[in-house]
């Protein structure tokens, strides 16, 4: 079984992707897979999934949802545990825990001096993003919190991805990646800097003096 977050959400086993039996079964596990291994309260579920619009018999819709959900998963895989109910996630199942370990070990890489071996795991962790996280619940309120968390990790992974690039002398190919990036992420003080050195490095000193200049503006 796999559970992908980094991205619309979507479960997976070997006969292909798993259909979840509809929105409310799929926010609910979605909730969970925020919360892997941990239980998760009833009475928070509830407020996570219907919020100020609850019904008035809760918790057995939820325990409706539940059963829906519990169709789509394997045997013991969601199991009541009082107050609520705890979804078991294996190692490796999700890939926001795959992610986290590439990254992990990319970083590592990165710490003993092996730049190529470091920009390839970082890449790899990368390459585990099929678009913004749960984008499929990007106005539900449940999500919000998670989504800016996963963001930011995300993020960070990518600048430490252009270290390593940097690292390696690949200086003139980052340009118009950075380029974009500041674009799209203007207040983000790391890819700034990480632009005016690929810029310097490359050979174009005005405009990394010039990329100076507006990141101060920006800033400021």
């Amino acid at each position: 079984m796999e559970f992908r977050i980094l991205g619309p959400l979507e479960v997976w086993d070997e006969g292909g992707e798993v259909t979840l039996g509809g929105p409310k079964p799929k926010a609910l596990l979605a909730v969970l897979l925020l919360h892997p291994n941990e239980v998760v309260s009833a009475d928070r579920l509830i407020d996570e999934l219907w919020g100020e619009d609850s019904p008035e018999r809760a918790h057995a819709a939820l325990r409706v949802n539940v059963s829906r959900l519990r169709q789509a998963l394997p045997q013991e895989a969601l199991k009541t545990r009082s107050p609520g109910y705890v979804l078991r996630v294996e190692h490796d199942e999700l890939d926001l825990h795959r992610f986290e370990r590439l990254v992990d070990e990319g970083r590592g890489l990165r710490a003993r001096g092996l730049a190529v071996e470091a920009s390839e795991r970082l890449r790899d962790a990368l390459s585990l993003w099929r678009g913004p996280a749960l984008s499929d619940f990007a106005y539900e309120s449940f999500a919000q919190a998670a989504i800016a968390r996963l963001e930011e990790i995300r993020l960070a992974a990518v600048e430490l991805r252009v270290e390593a690039d940097l690292a390696l002398g690949r200086h003139r190919e980052l340009v118009a990646e950075l380029e974009a990036l500041v674009t799209e992420y203007p207040l983000r003080e790391g890819l700034r800097r990480q632009l005016m050195t690929a810029l310097y490095r490359s050979g174009r000193q005005a405009e990394a003096l010039g990329a100076y200049q507006e990141a101060r503006r920006a800033l400021v």
